[in-house]
């Protein structure tokens, strides 16, 4: 019976240790990204520019404003918007 245990005991240490450490590696990242977040938060421009004329249609404008805030939850601004 020994025989047996040994080996499942052993088993049942090594998957809880590395699930403990995995869990640990988890934890870490998402700590510093909120600290990074926090403490290091990115600058945010507002600045609208075209290429060209000078012009930029105002519901076009509107439309990639729009289309950026949502793709981004609100947290970045259209800096610039140049034709290629």
């Amino acid at each position: 019976m020994e025989t047996t245990y040994s080996p499942l005991f052993l088993m049942v240490v090594g998957l809880t240790t590395v699930f403990a450490v995995l869990l640990l590696v988890i934890l870490t990242g998402k700590l510093l990204i909120l600290l990074i977040n926090k403490f290091a938060p990115e600058e945010v421009k507002k600045t609208v520019q075209a290429a060209g004329n000078g012009q930029v249609d105002p519901t076009v404008r509107q439309a990639i404003e729009a289309a950026i805030r949502q793709l981004s939850g609100g947290k970045k601004e259209v800096a610039s918007i140049e034709k290629i």
